[in-house]
């Protein structure tokens, strides 16, 4: 097993961490132009054109090649199922709801790790999470009066995303990130165009949508870029519950563009989220 470097991941987890809040902003704003087919459909293009410009004049584009392409397909539809379900409830339920039940997904993490990577299962982990969640729990707590297909769907997403995350790790330990990234944007492309074009129509995007849209692109390839480095210096159960930290981030974002108040339990959450990820991130000895 190779070494884990877990200050390392979570560098690079502070990456992924702020173009994850990028996109939930930018896709907020085209979610009321473009459904979320066509958003992954477009969002794929601008990454495909990143990573082979990118990937060509830095010479690692030589790195991709078509080994492991049964799990490089099981990955990109467990991600494209739940990035689909998050851009579906990040249009109708508000921010917090949406990233908080989409926390769940480092328990199914943690839980499944075990299963898919053969990783140890620690007590210690496996409490850092359930206290992650419950600093979540306390943060929306007061605005969750039912149960929406919005809120299933974010609460969904996050399997589809854990799923995305265990098999980024597994592929990692054969596959360059240059030839994750190559095959993200192809195989989602192809999906979301499959997708979206399944009613016989594909929303050009207006020239207001067009911005938004490549930003949604960048910042999609730049977090799972960072990601997929993250996972490949640590252990899933390790890495994904660092993504905590995005929600204080996104409700620092809803108080400066948004308008939406910080009250004492959303602080308190984030104490709890935080003291979580500083418990998982103490060495080993």
């Amino acid at each position: 097993m190779t070494e884990a470097h877990p200050l390392r991941a979570g560098l690079w987890m502070a990456g992924a961490i702020s173009s994850f809040s990028l996109m939930a902003v930018a896709g907020r704003a085209v979610s009321f132009e473009h459904d979320t087919f066509e958003i992954l459909f477009y969002r794929s293009i601008v990454s495909f054109l990143i990573v082979v410009i990118v990937g060509t004049a830095t010479g690692a584009i030589r790195q991709v090649n078509t080994r492991n392409m049964r799990l490089h397909l099981v990955r990109n539809v467990f991600h494209f199922t739940g990035q689909n379900l998050w851009f579906f409830a990040l249009a109708l339920i508000p921010m917090a709801q949406v990233i908080a039940l989409e926390f769940t997904s480092p328990i199914w993490v943690a839980l499944l790790a075990p299963l898919v990577l053969g990783e140890t299962f620690t007590k210690r982990g496996a409490f850092a999470a359930i206290v992650g969640f419950v600093g979540v729990l306390v943060v929306v707590r007061p605005q969750i009066g039912g149960l929406s297909p919005a809120m299933i769907a974010a609460a969904a997403s996050a399997i589809g995303f854990a799923g995305s995350a265990l098999f980024t790790r597994k592929l990692t330990r054969t596959a360059t990130i240059t030839c994750i990234m190559f095959w993200l944007t192809v195989m989602q492309a192809v999906m979301g165009f499959l997708c979206a074009g399944i009613d016989g129509q594909i929303a050009l995007p207006s020239a207001q949508a067009v911005p938004w849209l490549a930003l949604i692109g960048l910042t999609g390839l730049s977090a799972h870029f960072c990601l997929s480095t993250a996972l490949s210096l640590a252990p899933a159960s390790i890495v994904m519950p660092m993504d905590f930290l995005r929600l204080p981030v996104l409700a620092l974002i809803g108080l400066l563009f948004y308008n939406e108040s910080v009250d004492a339990l959303v602080i308190l959450g984030a104490g709890i989220i935080f003291c979580a990820n500083w418990l998982n991130l103490r060495p080993r000895r």
